[in-house]
Order: structure tokens, then C-alpha cells, then sequence
């Protein structure tokens, strides 16, 4: 299967080029950087690296994932992706698990599967109380409403292309991540977790590192969550 990767950063130069030479190399055909307005060297290393630098200014995590997909879009058909893969910039999550990620889609015909924080292992001080917290609230919430079975609001996933496509993804900031997988639960998808390991990231959180950017990311989850179910 093809697969695209997906990776929106904003000012990760300390971070991407880790990032970048983790992936397996025979696993992604493409390997998409967002820079989502970088005041850094953030896209020259992507570059560098080799990977596709693509540039979207409007601000936002959600933002910069919808650029990506669109870039996909206007690719030939018969170049398309079976599969999309999303990872952060950061380092905190393990490239190289990225095969574990896919495999559920490849071998027993998945449509998304989300790479757990809460299953896998985490170092100590990688998720903040406050991440933590938040990940069990919206979880919760998701599982009462619409009972879809999730421990985790982890970035680290992957999805069948038309899969993606057919959620007709809206979000452009924090709820990027719990529209996907309220929506994929509404539509009846066939999803699924494997554990992934989490390590403290490279620079700070632009989310978590701020208490306005924890406060703003947990409303929006709360209203994204109301506003799907």
C-alpha cells in the first residue's frame, strides 16, 4: 500500500530533522511537512532532508493537517495514498513505530488506527496532569455519547485515504484530532489502538507550555466533542 505522511510543525528546527530520519524509509512514498509559518530554519532542514515542504500561514494544528490533505488531493489519482499517516513535529512520539501504526490497516483491513499514549510508554514528565486529564475527560465524553472506545487523543495515527476523505475534515486548530475520531465513530469506521511510546519533547509545547494554550485547547476539545455528538 501507499503511503503519505503528514507532519504540521511550527518552529520544530530542533526536532524535524530527528523526526525526519526515523521515519522508515521504505514505508512512507512521501513524507509531507507543513510549515505552518515557521520563524525558524524549521523548512530548510525539512528540505534537506528530502521531504515535501509545503506552506500554509494560517495558523492553526488543524490548519495545517488540511493543507497537507489538499496537496494529496491534487496529486493523479493513481498516485494517491492508500494510507495517511499524521505525526507531530516534536520528536515526542517514536517514527519508527510507524509500521505498527499502518499495520492493523494492511493486514486486517483497519480504517484508522490510533497510536495510545495511555497503552504504550511514556516517560516520566511527557504529558502534563493538565494532557493527562484531558486526554481521560474527552475519552470519557466520547464514550458516553457516541461509544467509541478510545483511550487517547494521540496525533500519532493513520487513516485509509478515501477514509479521510469521506470524514471531510473541518477543524483548523486543537479539535483537529477529536473531530476525526468522533466523526469516524459516528460513520461507523473500523478503528482501533495499538500502544505507542511518548517521550518529552524537543523545545516547548506551544499548547501545554502556556495556560492560555492549555485552557483554549481543553475548551475546544469540550465544544468540538458537543458539537459532533
Amino acid at each position: 500500500m501507499k503511503i503519505n505522511v503528514i507532519i504540521p510543525v511550527f518552529n520544530e528546527s530542533g526536532s524535524i530533522g530527528y523526526v525526519l530520519k526515523d521515519i522508515p524509509v521504505d514505508l512512507a512514498e512521501d513524507v509531507i511537512v507543513v510549515n505552518n509559518g515557521s520563524t525558524d530554519n524549521t523548512a530548510q532542514i525539512a528540505k534537506e532532508a528530502g521531504a515535501t515542504v509545503l506552506l500554509e500561514n494560517k495558523r492553526g494544528y488543524g490548519s495545517a493537517c488540511l493543507k497537507g490533505i489538499d496537496y494529496i488531493k491534487q496529486k493523479p489519482v493513481a498516485q494517491q495514498p492508500d494510507i495517511v499517516v499524521f505525526i507531530d513535529g516534536d520528536y515526542s512520539d517514536y517514527p519508527e513505530q510507524m509500521q505498527d501504526i499502518v499495520k492493523p490497516i494492511i493486514e486486517n483491513d483497519f480504517d484508522l488506527v490510533i497510536g495510545s499514549r495511555a497503552k504504550g510508554k511514556r516517560e516520566n514528565g511527557a504529558m502534563m496532569p493538565q494532557q493527562i486529564f484531558g486526554n481521560w475527560l474527552a475519552t470519557t465524553l466520547m464514550r458516553l455519547f457516541v461509544g467509541a472506545k478510545f483511550s487517547d487523543l494521540g496525533p500519532f495515527r493513520a487513516i485509509k485515504w478515501n477514509k479521510l476523505i469521506d470524514l471531510n475534515m473541518v477543524d483548523t486548530n486543537y479539535g483537529w484530532t477529536v473531530e476525526m475520531q468522533i466523526k469516524a465513530a459516528k460513520k461507523k469506521l473500523k478503528y482501533t489502538e495499538v500502544p505507542v511510546d511518548y517521550r518529552k519533547r524537543i523545545g516547548k509545547s506551544k499548547i501545554t507550555g502556556t495556560v492560555k494554550g492549555t485552557v483554549m485547547a481543553g475548551y475546544k476539545i469540550i465544544i468540538t466533542i458537543f458539537r459532533y455528538i
